[in-house]
């Protein structure tokens, strides 16, 4: 029986399948089309609704919309008995639609209704469990968020002094002026807010108080990946405004940071989150590093295997009821196979492992750090971060399906078979897609020739990884065995303390000061003194009148006399 679960996952899929055969033929012709509607002029800057499509357009659309079938044929099961399914469905649709019209937009007014559809329905999905935690979450998100819209709308205006808002009239114009390098800034910084970046990373593992597929969603191919992709459109004026060493710079202290962070965490969930913030900060970096279609090449092959991540992870805490913590998991592989097999094929893709979708974008970044010219800091530190990625995962999987089981005695190991469907499908996308688009979007082969010692660094440290991630699964309440001052290990394992600082410490004082302000004037002196004094005067002045004539005939006889005796005498004189 069709439903709307199954009707807007089959709209979905057909429109995904239709703009991935378009990318192909654009890609085959090399060719783009720009389309343009001018609205009204304004001090010779016209507003203009553009579209733009072209190979990369195309094929980003096409992942978002298969993408989001395969979560809405999943949420069918994943949804069942929530009476409010209808909201859900328009909801996710409306995500995905301001996600597409931000992807074809080439002109920063129509990118912000676009980016600002984004914000506003992700805060509606984040607070769609309506709870305490699930409110801070949704204002947190959509808090950070507000921060790139600003810096978006005030590019806008400083894009006037160059009379269009189209951003790719400006890709061979190199110049480098006062104005330029601003409009550059403000942009970066917007993107960093969108893709989680430090210092605004603490809305990303908050927002996991979403329904697992809407995770699915934003931390694969919708939300999150915004921002990255805004950049690596705005790459040319970046380079040319010699700004992108900030993104090489921001991108590996994120992946740093949620790399460890993440091997401290034991929500499901969380650690999933992380690792998407570790990719996300690895995708900024080697755009920083100079190679935006690397860039994109990972951001697709991430789509794939951290959407099939989410969905298992879904059905876990669906089979548990919705309980979220590791360390209540274990021998899942016994009770539940296909589910398991599906997470070590997308953590294992995670992790690099050869010919798996995300070996052929992540082994490619690493040899081309080998390849390029950079300080060795950030070299070892790009390889040290993907040995985290090893770690952490491996570490997840211990938990869940190596370890004895040690689940409470309420568990429901029966899947539906709408979830399976929607898993298997994106399994195989992970498995083939990452060779698929490197031969789609480098159609000459990208060879990189390093020494054979260089060339298995790659591995060596996935291995290392692995091993140590072993180790560290084995460890008493993790690394506090190691770190016996309780601040070096809550820094790490509350990233930063970056969630403080963008909660606590940003609102706590201004919420004092707003405190103290209304006990002290509003209901204070203001009140004192305003309407609440005015309304007592008053009324002591009406009580007076009263006490002194209508209750008192005498006086008011007397008053009544005097008032007559007086108008007579004015009269006569």
């Amino acid at each position: 029986m069709l439903n709307n679960f199954y009707i807007s996952s089959l709209f979905f899929l057909i429109g995904g399948l239709f703009f991935f055969i378009m990318s192909l033929f654009f890609l085959s012709q090399d060719m783009s089309f720009l389309i343009e509607w001018e609205i009204c002029s304004f001090n010779s800057s016209m507003i203009i609704m553009a579209i733009i499509l072209d190979w990369m357009s195309l094929i980003f659309m096409s992942f978002v919309l298969i993408i989001s079938s395969m979560v809405l044929y999943y949420s069918n099961d994943y949804m069942h008995g929530d009476v409010n399914f209808n909201r859900f469905i328009i909801l996710v649709s409306l995500f995905v639609l301001s996600m597409m019209f931000l992807i074809i937009s080439p002109n920063l007014i129509s990118i912000l209704l676009g980016w600002d559809g984004l914000g506003l329905v992700s805060y509606c999905l984040v607070i769609y469990y309506q709870n305490s935690k699930s409110v801070n979450a949704g204002l947190l998100t959509a808090l950070s968020n507000r921060v790139g819209d600003v810096l978006i709308l005030l590019s806008i205006s400083w894009m006037l002094n160059f009379g269009s808002w189209n951003y790719i009239y400006y890709y061979d114009y190199f110049f480098s002026s006062y104005n330029y390098s601003i409009i550059c800034l403000m942009v970066m910084v917007a993107g960093m807010t969108k893709s989680a970046q430090i210092p605004f990373s603490a809305w990303l593992p908050a927002a996991m108080a979403a329904p697992t597929p809407v995770s699915a969603l934003v931390h694969s191919s919708t939300l999150v990946t915004a921002g990255v992709y805004l950049l690596i459109r705005f790459s040319p004026m970046l380079f040319s405004s010699k700004m992108s060493f900030i993104l090489l710079l921001v991108g590996w202290l994120t992946m740093l940071m949620s790399g460890i962070a993440a091997n401290y965490e034991f929500d499901l969930k969380k650690i999933i989150a992380l690792s998407t913030l570790s990719q996300l900060g690895l995708m900024m970096s080697i755009l920083g590093f100079g190679y935006p279609l690397m860039s994109f090449f990972h951001l697709l092959t991430h789509a794939l295997f951290k959407s099939l991540l989410f969905l298992c992870a879904g059905c876990y805490i669906h089979s548990l009821f919705d309980n979220q913590d590791i360390r209540y998991m274990g021998s899942l592989t016994l009770f539940m196979p296909y589910t398991s097999a599906c997470l070590n094929i997308a953590n294992l893709s995670l992790c690099g492992f050869p010919f798996l979708s995300g070996f052929y974008s992540k082994d490619l970044i690493l040899e081309l750090s080998s390849f390029g010219s950079i300080n060795l800091i950030i070299y070892f530190l790009f390889f040290f971060s993907t040995g985290l990625t090893t770690m952490y995962s491996f570490r997840l999987l211990y938990y869940s399906l190596i370890k004895p089981f040690s689940f409470n005695t309420l568990f429901n190991f029966n899947v539906g078979r709408d979830m399976n469907v929607g898993m298997f499908f994106l399994l195989l996308f992970t498995v083939v897609g990452g060779s698929l688009l490197s031969w789609l979007i480098f159609p000459v082969p990208f060879c990189v020739y390093l020494p054979f010692s260089l060339k298995m660094l790659t591995m060596v440290v996935v291995l290392l990884g692995l091993y140590f991630g072993y180790l560290l699964s084995l460890l008493y309440f993790n690394m506090k065995n190691f770190c016996n001052p309780f601040f070096i290990n809550d820094f790490f394992g509350l990233m930063w303390f970056m969630p403080i600082i963008s909660t606590k410490l940003i609102s706590y004082n201004v919420l004092m000061i707003g405190g103290l302000y209304t006990s002290f004037m509003d209901y204070g002196w203001l009140e004192y003194y305003g309407a609440q004094g005015i309304y007592n005067f008053f009324m002591y002045f009406i009580k007076q009148y009263l006490n002194l004539f209508d209750y008192n005939f005498k006086t008011y006889l007397m008053m009544f006399s005097l008032f007559f005796m007086l108008l007579f005498f004015m009269i006569i004189l």
